[in-house]
């Protein structure tokens, strides 16, 4: 006895929109751009949904507590509890080695302040940069990638 095969799923059948042999490219991610961005935290909601953002960034945020200390750093972990005093951010601060645990009941504001470290460093803008330079003639192209610094 078998089962259903995986091409005869409905997203893999003639016709439909995800099938790949009629697919000239394939739905990818889309990175919003948060460099700068202050959202506006007046809900429950609007704060983990601004911190879940805030842990994908790939630069520093600024989170203004609400005895008004401000910390700037790299939120790199969190862990979401079902209220905001058992939830938690972790932030490597710019100025120190320590780690910092902070409740998410205890953040007033959030503001993407860094530089996103990694933005413009796809694979097609990086083939972009090759071609341009290969159009123009500029000699010692390799296809080795760009630093990351």
């Amino acid at each position: 006895m078998t089962g259903p095969r995986h091409a005869d799923r409905p997203s893999h059948t003639e016709g439909s929109p995800l099938n790949p042999d009629t697919l000239e490219v394939a739905p990818g991610t889309v990175h919003e751009s948060v460099e700068g961005w202050v959202p506006k935290l007046a809900t429950e909601e609007e704060l983990r949904m601004a911190l879940e953002k805030a842990f994908d960034y790939r630069g520093d945020v600024t989170l203004t507590l609400k005895d008004k200390s401000k910390i700037e750093g790299y939120l790199f972990d969190r862990t979401t509890g079902s209220s905001l005093t058992t939830s938690f951010a972790r932030v490597l601060p710019k100025d120190s080695n320590q780690k910092l645990k902070i409740s998410y009941a205890d953040i007033a504001a959030l503001a993407f302040t860094g530089r996103d470290s990694a933005a413009g460093k796809s694979w097609e803008a990086w083939v972009g940069k090759y071609w341009k330079k290969k159009a123009s003639g500029e000699g010692d192209l390799s296809l080795q990638p760009e630093s990351l610094e």
